[in-house]
């Protein structure tokens, strides 16, 4: 007995030594059926002819298919997916290539302008006008053809009328139309072969090109004609610009300015 009142067993362990255990001498130590960990089979069961390896290929079968086309798909999506992603990258790439491009091209063509702060639009040409005795005109002589007049001397829809056919965008953009560009670029090419050309060129690039260049149709020149065209957008107001393409531009038939085209 132990101290709680509890009985101690008494374990036997065996023993594989006769001489210690003669009691155990000729017992055979071999495993009975039913100490086995599953009986024996019953030998009237019918045999089981479906092979598991067979079945299991049965099971896999249909979802292997299913699952080869799920991966085809995916692997199509990702290839897909890849393709638009490298096209996006090549865009943008030529996108940031091309602006970087376009800077340097202007700023090389900016330092083959006078100085900015030097540039001042010139003094328009001389002209004689002839008077009879009481004051009105017989003749003008000279290049220009006629006088300076001020926007408040003109009829209110005449600027309107040459705003609307010229730059009907005149009073939104900065001396560069990007959306006129575009939209002449696109006209010039749906009419091409047909005759029918869009010109691109706002009115304060008209005047530029007037006051300041050649009209030669270059590259350099129609960028030099921007770059001068955002000077005179900063330089001055916009009815002073208006004022100045009514006087200066050349109308046709000797004549510049609207003054001298309506003598004309």
């Amino acid at each position: 007995m132990e101290k709680g009142g509890r009985e101690t067993s008494m374990r036997r362990e065996p023993s594989f030594d006769s001489k210690r255990d003669p009691g155990r001498q000729g017992e055979d130590l071999r495993l009975r059926p039913e100490d086995r960990p599953h009986p024996p089979r019953n030998p009237s069961a019918k045999p089981n002819t479906v092979k598991p390896v067979a079945k299991r290929a049965k099971r896999k079968a249909a979802p292997n298919s299913r699952g080869a086309g799920k991966a085809r798909s995916r692997k199509e999506g990702r290839r897909h997916r890849s393709l638009i992603g490298r096209l996006f990258v090549w865009s943008v790439t030529l996108c940031v290539w091309g602006m970087i491009g376009l800077a340097g091209l202007v700023g090389y063509y900016f330092t083959k302008l006078p100085p900015i702060d030097q540039l001042a639009v010139p003094k328009r040409a001389p002209n004689v006008a002839i008077l009879a005795s009481d004051g009105s005109l017989i003749a003008n002589r000279g290049e220009t053809g006629g006088r300076t007049i001020s926007l408040s001397e003109l009829p209110a829809y005449a600027p309107k009328a040459f705003v609307a056919i010229e730059d009907r965008r005149f009073y939104h953009h900065f001396g560069i139309d990007p959306i006129g560009l575009g939209r002449a670029l696109a006209i010039t090419a749906w009419r091409r072969g047909h005759g029918g050309l869009q010109g691109g060129s706002t009115l304060t690039q008209q005047l530029a090109k007037n006051l300041f260049l050649t009209q030669e149709r270059t590259v350099s020149r129609k960028i030099q004609e921007a770059i001068l065209a955002v000077w005179l957008e900063r330089k001055y107001t916009k009815n002073q610009i208006l004022e100045l393409y009514l006087n200066r531009v050349y109308f046709g038939a000797g004549a510049y300015g609207i003054e001298a085209a309506a003598q004309r």
